[in-house]
């Protein structure tokens, strides 16, 4: 093979990898975008009672897709619990307060609630995505939003809008803090 033909093929090796690079982070990125409004969703509470986005609305949520079998998901918990634990209670110039949604993407219930339990998740609203086989991005909520990779979080508005997407709990300390009422 002379060189013409070898950096040729290199040239189409490169070329083919960028694209599946591409095609991978296209496939990868949430549905939603910053500053989009967030389309609301009703579910049941871990407890058994009635859960409705909408109902939260006039609050900062932080709105956690997540898997109890996921490392990295339940690596970020221990930052999510304080988050909630310093912001949970507090006023903001703009919002009646700060609360966590936690969406487990799921095949296995007890799993789920031994890791809520384990993790210390004290927030009251955990809903289960359960999926009925080893496809866990074809549940029902992750469908409906796109979620095809865990964990994924949206932190939203007071209205309900996308502020930021994937923010690590530093930052979305940070922001809360500039929110605070005096």
């Amino acid at each position: 093979m002379n060189n013409k033909s070898r950096n040729f093929t290199r040239w189409i090796f490169i070329g083919v990898i960028a694209l599946a690079l591409l095609g991978r982070y296209l496939y990868m990125r949430p549905a939603q975008s910053e500053g989009d409004g967030f389309p609301s969703f009703e579910s049941t509470r871990l407890d058994g009672r009635p859960f409705s986005l909408e109902a939260l609305r006039g609050r900062y949520v932080l709105l956690d897709f997540w898997g109890s079998w996921c490392g990295p998901c339940r690596k970020q918990n221990p930052e999510l619990v304080a988050l909630y634990q310093q912001y949970g209670q507090s006023r903001f110039t703009d919002a009646e307060g700060f609360t966590i949604v936690s969406v487990g993407i799921e095949e296995d219930r007890q799993r789920w609630l031994r890791a809520i339990e384990r993790d210390g998740l004290v927030w009251p609203d955990h809903i289960l995505d359960l999926s009925s086989s080893l496809r866990f991005f074809n549940s029902p909520l992750a469908k409906r939003y796109g979620i095809r990779q865990v964990p994924t979080t949206y932190l939203l508005g007071p209205q309900g809008n996308v502020i930021a997407i994937n923010l690590p709990a530093d930052q979305v300390n940070r922001y809360l803090k500039t929110k605070l009422t005096n």
